[in-house]
């Protein structure tokens, strides 16, 4: 993670303003939070809580997730082929559990790339035109 005066930029190149909170910036949310789960479901399979918990924690407490907000992206993805859910009993709790199909990793690796090129063009604007790349 890096610190630049004012803006902090983390691993994944998203760029926050210090201060504020990217929950609410609906717009930006929207478009990204789907590319977040298929991230997240790329690593093994989750329940929906086990999602927003991970969200969060990865996000270093930037993604707090609602079951209302989450759930209809699931949905979403399902219905689009992108995921697959299926039941499972793990302790005596039976949860629906969630897994990225080869059509979710096809969509995830081109939300990635619109993501980067989008990130890399706000970045050098923020960075009046230098250089925006990260190691």
């Amino acid at each position: 993670m890096n610190l630049i005066p004012n803006i902090l930029i983390l691993d994944m190149k998203m760029i926050l303003l210090k201060g504020s909170t990217i929950m609410n910036n609906k717009e930006l949310l929207k478009g990204s939070t789907p590319m977040l789960v298929l991230k997240l479901l790329e690593g093994r399979r989750m329940y929906g809580y086990e999602i927003i918990k991970e969200m969060e924690s990865k996000s270093e407490g930037i993604f707090k997730f609602k079951e209302g907000t989450l759930y209809p992206i699931l949905h979403t993805l399902e219905k689009n082929g992108q995921v697959v859910a299926s039941w499972a009993e793990i302790g005596g709790r039976k949860r629906k559990y969630y897994s990225i199909t080869d059509k979710g990793i096809d969509l995830l690796r081109k939300r990635r790339a619109d993501w980067d090129a989008f990130t890399e063009g706000v970045g050098r604007i923020l960075m009046d035109g230098g250089d925006f790349t990260m190691a």
